[in-house]
């Protein structure tokens, strides 16, 4: 338990109690009253106190100080070397003829529970483009429609619903009925994004999205050469590459099951979701659609990234091209 140093049992007040008893003259049961406890406390840290001072005023460990049926430490030795060769808790339980419940308890006590523990930790390669559009980041969010208001915690209704639904950070609970997709796009260099909410992500869709968001960078006097996306379908298919081909475009995809490798994307998702999805509570998709566009000239023109020395992206945008850049997102 922790306590503050000043509470009214905590260290400091334990030592009062206990100094009236064994220095004071009190009895436990006066010295219990006044500090609002029972005898029954009052004489347990009335005898620290005499065994061992103020310094016997603090909390001990409420683990036992021996454990009689504890894995003997060569048995626990064996278990790590074997670990190290890869083999599973039931695998090692096998060899050992030990029980499967006791091996993972060890595994766990000793680092060794999951297996990725064996290997170091992949270095974190982190890289930034110095020209802007020499590479932007596309992705996808799904979100869940919302139908029939903010919810029945909101509008008191009680019938039934189709779909899922959503908790908010306000904890009201929305009704979802099917999804839509954010399309978001991030230049690399400047985090410059552009975003727009869609039905689905089929192909077609996928590059109507990728051909406004290359006019709304080249409206800010961005030249995009370079595109990078994860390996979902729309982005796999041969229309798109096609279209990425008639614009000029190279399209990187990142590595299978490494989506770090898209990290700018992930990173604006989340902040597009805790400042704009989930930030409020929408009576409907079209209303929080209709906040997006406030949402992300916020984004572009004003909010302080981190990343960026804490300047927006049009900043940077303009330290990286000049002063000659367009003033408004539209």
């Amino acid at each position: 338990m922790k306590l503050h140093a000043n509470a009214p049992l905590g260290p400091k007040g334990r030592a009062v109690m206990a100094r009236r008893v064994v220095e004071g003259g009190l009895t436990l049961a006066e010295a219990a009253e006044a500090a609002g406890v029972s005898v029954r406390t009052a004489g347990k840290w009335a005898r620290r106190y005499r065994a061992e001072g103020e310094a016997g005023m603090v909390d001990r460990s409420s683990a036992p100080g021996r454990v009689h049926n504890a894995t003997p430490a060569d048995r626990v030795e064996a278990i790590a070397a074997l670990r190290r060769l890869r083999l599973t808790g039931p695998e090692i339980a096998e060899v050992l003829e030990m029980a499967t419940s006791t091996v993972s308890a060890v595994l766990a006590r000793i680092g060794l529970g999951k297996l990725s523990r064996l290997a170091p930790p992949a270095p974190v390669r982190r890289y930034e483009r110095q020209r802007p559009g020499e590479l932007i980041h596309i992705d996808i969010k799904k979100l869940g429609r919302i139908v029939g208001g903010a919810g029945h915690r909101v509008i008191g209704h009680s019938g039934q619903h189709r779909g899922p639904t959503r908790i908010d950070s306000s904890g009201v609970r929305r009704n979802q009925v099917g999804w839509e997709r954010v399309h978001v796009c991030v230049d690399d260099a400047t985090r410059l994004a552009y975003v727009e909410v869609l039905p689905d992500e089929k192909a077609d869709t996928a590059i109507a999205f990728l051909r406004r968001a290359i006019a709304f960078y080249r409206s800010h006097g961005i030249v995009v050469e370079r595109l990078m996306t994860d390996n979902g379908s729309p982005y796999r298919s041969t229309a798109h590459a096609l279209a990425c081909r008639a614009l000029g475009i190279k399209h990187l995809r990142t590595r299978p099951y490494r989506p770090q490798t898209n990290g700018k994307a992930e990173r604006f998702i989340r902040t597009m979701l805790s400042e704009w999805a989930y930030a409020a509570v929408y009576g409907s998709s079209p209303e929080r659609a209709a906040a997006l566009s406030g949402w992300i000239d916020r984004y572009n023109f004003k909010r302080r990234h981190g990343a960026l020395g804490h300047r927006p992206p049009i900043e940077r945008l303009r330290e990286l091209s000049g002063n000659n850049v367009a003033g408004n997102y539209s």
